[in-house]
């Protein structure tokens, strides 16, 4: 008797342990996803949230930040995963200059993998989806200053520099690849007082309401197309390519080897949806989540 009770409890006991373990196990199974400042970098973890948690992990999100504090974020453990551009990481955080590589999709992303590897980031697998920058003008106005490409506004600003303002964010202002690496590379230089600093998402409405009338953007802003602009032909190629690809924390994904095919549905996304996912959210008002879910479901991705 006494040995069958000894054995019972022993029983037990190994099976609390054993159910002790799962709890710790399912808590530990925890990740921040990381996301810039701007709608797209709204929707893109957004997405990342409803699958992982459809597999089980619990997911918080840090967004509305920008590139030089999301990229910190990443190195220090305080975000296990970010949607990134190649072209962003090749220029603003890895310092590089070498136009062969970094207007070439496949040469960036390849230079940018190898390169955070050693950081301990790693990045899952490239995508078609390309959010470069772009400087947008109202239709009307570019067509009736005769302007369609970066050249013809370089131009026009040698001859009238105080004619045009340029409406910029923060970032565009500082980094490698923005408005002053473009005015060097270019040929040109907007005026200190012509140069007007504001908030993403303010920008795009002060080009319609002509306060402003250059502005910078993303090729996937889907208000381009609903509020009349037209973007500017970078016909020198000045901008990298900024491709889009999943980058998670290699002890993360030591951790959770399935967070690789759980993403995967989302780097099925085009340039164009990706458009029409932001104009859902920036121009039709839907909230972040019924943009994402909406995407998600319709192809079938969740149900």
């Amino acid at each position: 008797m006494k040995t069958f009770i000894k054995i019972t409890l022993s029983l037990f006991l190994v099976l609390a342990i054993m159910g002790f373990s799962g709890v710790s196990w399912a808590l530990d199974k925890k990740l921040v996803v990381g996301g810039k400042n701007f709608t797209e970098q709204y929707i893109l973890p957004e997405m990342a949230k409803i699958l992982l948690e459809k597999q089980g992990f619990e997911v918080a999100l840090k967004t509305g930040v920008g590139s030089t504090v999301l990229r910190q974020a990443m190195e220090n453990g305080e975000v296990d995963l970010c949607f990134e551009y190649t072209g962003s990481a090749y220029t603003l955080y890895l310092k590089q200059k070498d136009r062969a590589i970094m207007t070439d999709p496949e040469k960036v992303f390849h230079y940018v993998k190898e390169a955070d590897a050693k950081k301990g980031l790693i990045w899952l697998y490239p995508s078609g989806l390309n959010n470069n920058y772009t400087l947008i003008m109202l239709k009307t106005q570019a067509q009736k200053l005769n302007i369609s490409t970066v050249s013809d506004l370089a131009a026009f600003v040698k001859k009238k520099p105080k004619d045009l303002i340029f409406g910029v964010n923060e970032e565009f202002l500082i980094r490698p690849d923005g408005i002053k690496g473009l005015m060097r590379f270019y040929g040109f230089r907007v005026p200190t007082q012509n140069l007007k600093q504001m908030s993403t998402g303010l920008t795009c409405t002060a080009l319609k309401e002509e306060k402003i009338q250059v502005t910078v953007g993303f090729a996937t802003d889907g208000r381009i197309a609903a509020f009349h602009f037209v973007n500017l032909k970078d016909d020198k190629k000045f901008f990298p390519a900024y491709n889009v690809a999943p980058v998670v924390r290699k002890k993360i994904l030591d951790q959770y080897a399935e967070i690789r095919e759980i993403l995967k549905p989302i780097m099925q996304l085009t340039t164009e949806e990706m458009r029409e996912l932001n104009k859902a959210v920036d121009v039709d008002k839907q909230s972040i989540h019924q943009a994402a879910r909406g995407w998600l479901t319709s192809h079938g991705f969740i149900f």
